[in-house]
């Protein structure tokens, strides 16, 4: 018996309503399904803006320009005297009665090390005790990374690093990467790297007058700088205006194009003392440069023309760092000051050190001596008087080749631990000491440092 045409309507509107439940239903779980994972996601993200927030935090105010005071009270008259560590003849303890001529000593920058036959031990002896094991690559920003703040961050230091006279015949002659052969694991682990540049980047200049030992490197010579994990250069110093205000620009320039941060010098005195700011791991860093060698008066940032940011009288440095101090986590004072050969610092050296840490100054690193000086601890915080030489012509005694590169691991509240690891360079190629000569390299800059003193594995500890 066959169905009448209304019953089979009937039939057909029945499925249809069967149909259009299954797929309301299925609709409707897929949308519950949506709904949770919306949420989840938000969830998340919520999560993550507040970490990023918390990040960026630190700092906020890293941008500001600080241009310190205006009132310069290091333009006394013995500051113009003419302070040159490298000028004039051998017998410039002639001049020691200058104030700043107490800075200098003799010279023999140009000599070669060309009769040194060191042989040099593997680049990735490390102490097992190192003070950062956990950080690769050098990790540095010039803006914030908005990264989660890390408990501890680690800057590192090494000595002068000048890449002209018979540096730059090498490099020409074996590559630019030729001095950070045996050195370059060193540069690259921790997350900030700075050295202080002795050598205006030019190929233009008029070389300074009155003055024994004139450089200049070409600019050629900066990628291999930068890739072999160097972050930070310091300017301020008695041989980057050796090609005359002309050369420093051309220098900040190069610098510049080759994405190397650098402080200490400007185009004038608020550039000259503004800091260089970093970051890495969510804490932020400000370098300053500071010279206390400056071989003539017009050397001297000053507000209506180029030079170096200089500490003869250090109202102005107290200024910027505790300008500093408002902007960054950590505050690094890289200062150039000193005698040169000498072991120990000078009484001027003692003063500075602790006025900049008095105003706000976690670290502070100096250099020109040409030798390795001791540590002082002060107040809970670290001062390395000079790390000697680092990539440099040879030149007499010695202990000129004896270098290293300084670790410091730094909480964000400003405590810092430091690992030396001791090195002598052959060839104005730096390598890593290991066994007796490590551990004799480590005893005699222990004995010699202040409130201070270094263990077999290089760790740096206060002492009363």
């Amino acid at each position: 018996m066959h169905a009448s045409r209304s019953e089979t309507h009937q039939h057909q509107k029945k499925q249809r309503s069967r149909r259009l439940k299954r797929l309301l239903t299925i609709n409707i779980v897929m949308l519950f399904i949506i709904g949770s994972l919306a949420v989840v996601y938000f969830v998340q993200r919520q999560d993550g803006t507040e970490k990023l927030d918390i990040a960026s935090g630190n700092g906020s105010g890293a941008n500001t320009s600080n241009s310190g005071d205006g009132n310069n009270a290091a333009t006394e008259n013995s500051n113009s005297s003419n302070a040159s560590a490298d000028g004039g003849t051998n017998s410039n303890s002639d001049a020691a009665t200058n104030e700043a001529a107490s800075d200098s000593g003799t010279n023999a920058d140009s000599s070669d090390e060309a009769n040194q036959g060191e042989q040099k031990p593997a680049a990735d002896q490390e102490s097992s005790d190192g003070a950062d094991d956990s950080n690769s690559g050098s990790g540095s920003a010039v803006t914030s990374t908005g990264s989660t703040p890390s408990d501890s961050i680690t800057l590192s230091f090494a000595g002068d690093v000048l890449l002209a006279a018979t540096v730059e015949n090498l490099m020409l002659k074996n590559g630019y990467d030729y001095p950070y052969t045996y050195v370059q694991p060193f540069l690259q682990k921790p997350d900030l790297m700075a050295v202080n540049l002795e050598t205006p980047v030019t190929t233009r200049g008029t070389p300074a007058q009155k003055k024994q030992y004139v450089y200049k490197s070409s600019p050629d010579a900066l990628p291999a700088l930068k890739a072999s994990g160097i972050d930070v250069v310091n300017l301020a110093n008695n041989h980057t205006m050796d090609q005359g205000e002309e050369g420093l620009l051309d220098t900040i320039g190069h610098l510049d194009s080759a994405a190397i941060p650098n402080m200490g010098a400007g185009r004038d005195d608020a550039e000259a003392f503004k800091p260089v700011l970093l970051e890495a791991k969510g804490i932020s860093v400000a370098y300053i440069g500071l010279s206390r060698v400056i071989p003539e008066g017009s050397w001297k940032a000053a507000k209506d023309h180029p030079g170096l940011a200089e500490t003869y009288d250090s109202t102005r440095a107290v200024k910027a760092i505790q300008d500093a101090k408002k902007q960054a986590d950590l505050v690094v004072v890289m200062v150039h000051w000193g005698i040169e050969r000498e072991d120990n610092p000078n009484d001027d050296q003692k003063r500075l050190a602790h006025e900049y840490i008095d105003a706000g100054a976690d670290l502070v690193i100096g250099s020109h001596p040409h030798t390795l000086q001791g540590f002082e601890s002060y107040k809970g915080k670290w001062i390395a008087y000079s790390l000697g030489n680092f990539i440099f012509p040879g030149m007499p005694p010695d202990k000129t080749k004896d270098t290293g590169v300084v670790d410091a691991r730094c909480s964000v509240d400003g405590k810092c631990s430091l690992l030396m690891h001791p090195m002598r360079a052959n060839q104005s190629q730096p390598a890593p000491l290991t066994g007796d000569e490590a551990a004799a390299l480590l005893a005699r800059i222990s004995a010699i440092s202040i409130h201070a003193s270094i263990d077999a594995a290089g760790n740096v500890k206060p002492k009363e």
